[in-house]
């Protein structure tokens, strides 16, 4: 991949795709870690010489152009506060010509965000007439958006072909960070999948279990291979239709898995339910699996002692319910305690949550800031974004 380091940039407008798709409620920023983490590719290219720095992304996902509230307009001085310089915000498509007056009007030195890049009409398509319209702002490319690697749009790949281009900071290290967990990792190598559905990771855990030494399935996946081995599963979310790949998975890897042993069940989803903790393989009818239980969470902690690298995507319970965050926030703090001698990645929103929240995210080796391109890596994909960066 061509990093920044290949591309000349003194002197030229650079065109940088980064991933600003980051909370926004009221019109105000809730979360600025994609922004912070643009900061290094910004500031080099700034150093090495940029005429302009150009930013674009995605926000949400509107439907039929633009619409205020997918606007981009709250981030511009969220970045402007930790860059440290102001920051111009574009209004307006990023393909009309009006966009293209204004990014050829701004004084030497300055950065511009353009508004979300899908309002414009054939983003997701990867329109050969929005590429060459966009490729006009700029003299080369950098994708720095690894979140969106991922995805054959204009903005990502499209680009890329009608300008000089290269990898910036965020993306080569994310790219860098993620095969290491892919190309001959220290072991032993323990991987801790949580969240709602085995259909949602199947290929990321297919494609690590013959790697990994364990593998430990927590979240509301867990309960579809619980059913799989014949457990009672009340009313806890499951997936029917992964039944026999369950199956199919614990025959052959069985000796890697592991999976709760016990749980803290409720009798309704809700934050304010009534609790207690029950055998996983014994949940009562009316009851539902939430959180992994107090046994379970030793269990995960000791099956990662020792361990030489560690993946976790996911979280072990329903997080966004206090009462039903203690699973994730206990591998949240045995993650970080693994300490330096200790390869660790973590990866999804909740994780990456529960690890900021621990106050210990500076005790793990990386945090992927990449979501569904950081599994689709995993699964063995190419990513267009990366590939278009060779």
């Amino acid at each position: 991949m061509q990093n920044l380091k290949s591309l000349n940039v003194s002197g030229q407008r650079v065109l940088v795709r980064v991933d600003y798709n980051v909370p926004i409620s009221g019109g105000v920023v809730q979360d600025d870690t994609r922004v912070t983490a643009s900061l290094p590719t910004i500031r080099a290219l700034l150093e090495a010489g940029a005429r302009n720095v150009i930013l674009m992304s995605h926000f949400g996902r509107p439907k039929n152009g633009p619409e205020e509230k997918y606007s981009l307009k709250p981030v511009a001085p969220v970045l402007e506060g930790v860059l440290g310089q102001p920051v111009t915000f574009i209004a307006g498509t990023a393909d009309s010509d009006e966009t293209l007056a204004a990014v050829q009007a701004l004084p030497e030195g300055a950065v511009a965000l353009l508004e979300n890049v899908r309002f414009s009409a054939g983003e997701e398509k990867n329109d050969a007439d929005l590429n060459a319209r966009l490729a006009r702002l700029g003299d080369a490319f950098v994708l720095d958006a690894f979140g969106s690697a991922h995805r054959a749009h204009s903005s990502v790949s499209g680009v890329a072909g009608l300008l000089p281009h290269a990898g910036g900071l965020l993306l080569e290290a994310e790219v860098t960070a993620l095969g290491k967990l892919l190309n001959n990792p220290e072991h032993p190598y323990v991987v801790i999948i949580g969240g709602a559905k085995v259909s949602d990771k199947l290929l990321v855990i297919e494609n690590l279990l013959p790697t990994v030494d364990r593998m430990l399935i927590g979240g509301g996946m867990a309960y579809t291979f619980v059913k799989a081995q014949g457990g009672k599963i009340g009313r806890s979310i499951h997936e029917d239709d992964f039944l026999d790949k369950a199956r199919e998975l614990l025959a052959r890897y069985g000796e890697k898995i592991v999976l709760p042993t016990d749980t803290l069940v409720a009798d309704a989803f809700s934050a304010e339910a009534n609790t207690r903790v029950v055998p996983t393989a014994e949940i009562p009818d009316d009851w539902e699996g939430l959180d992994i239980g107090p046994d379970s969470r030793e269990a995960f902690t000791q099956a990662l002692a020792g361990a030489k690298t560690v993946f976790w995507n996911g979280p072990m319970g329903v997080f966004e319910f206090e009462k039903f965050a203690g699973g994730t926030n206990a591998i949240a703090q045995a993650v970080a305690d693994l300490g330096e001698g200790t390869y660790s990645v973590i990866g999804g929103g909740d994780s990456v949550s529960a690890i900021n929240k621990s106050g210990q995210a500076d005790r793990v080796s990386h945090i992927s800031t990449g979501g569904g391109a950081s599994l689709e890596l995993l699964e063995g994909k190419a990513l267009p974004g990366v590939e278009a960066m060779k």
